[in-house]
């Protein structure tokens, strides 16, 4: 049964008409493979129960998967297009990645379900309350000692940086994109009940800076 959407969801590519063209802009836009493969690094999923939060068409999935065949990983999106490319892409590579329709704030999973949670440029879609809520589903479907491990936009420092976050906050929206800007996830993330939360890296990407964040639920 399809997930309703929201009046205030976005598309993976913000625009229903963007969405056959994602992977190019995505690649286009932030150095993907370099940080995709660093959140990889840093998460450490060997043979772990793994869920990608906004998993979009499923790239970092499939590449879990490929680097740790061991690994039980799934996707989630509330975008049924997105996920029909994401499950058309898996079956062209050969990987076993099931990808489920719904919303990030209603994760249809058990309490301490997964050992971690990735997300990769997915918060800045979402408006602070819907964070928020994410951010306690997260909490909620991690087992006690479990990890979050999110890419995404950060905060611009530098005048090169800070010119580019000007065009991300045009394209994805003044609001959604507000406290990813302001370095403010780690602070939202302690709040909705995640401990040692802190940007781990950052890496220069053509629209402005990608950081790399790392944070754990309570044991």
């Amino acid at each position: 049964m399809a997930t309703a959407r929201p009046a205030d969801y976005l598309p993976a590519a913000r625009f229903d008409f963007l969405t056959p063209v994602f992977d190019v802009f995505v690649r286009g836009t932030t150095r993907e493979r370099a940080f995709k493969q660093k959140l990889l690094d840093q998460a450490g999923l060997a043979g772990l129960d793994v869920l990608d939060v906004g998993a979009g068409s499923g790239t970092l999935a499939i590449w879990a998967k490929e680097r740790e065949p061991a690994t039980r990983i799934r996707g989630l999106d509330g975008d049924p297009a997105i996920i029909e490319q994401a499950r058309r892409k898996a079956a062209r590579a050969g990987i076993d990645v099931p990808f489920d329709e719904g919303l990030s704030y209603e994760l249809p999973y058990e309490d301490a379900s997964f050992d971690r949670v990735l997300s990769s440029l997915f918060f800045h879609h979402l408006v602070l309350r819907d964070k928020q809520r994410t951010i306690a589903e997260i909490a909620r479907v991690l087992r006690p000692g479990g990890e979050l491990h999110v890419a995404d936009w950060g905060q611009p420092r530098s005048p090169r940086e800070k010119l580019a976050a000007l065009a991300i906050r045009r394209f994805d929206g003044d609001e959604p994109t507000r406290d990813n800007l302001a370095g403010r996830l780690p602070e939202l993330f302690e709040a909705g009940g995640l401990t040692e939360a802190r940007e781990r890296e950052r890496l220069a990407a053509p629209l402005g800076v990608i950081s790399l964040y790392g944070a754990r639920r309570p044991a």
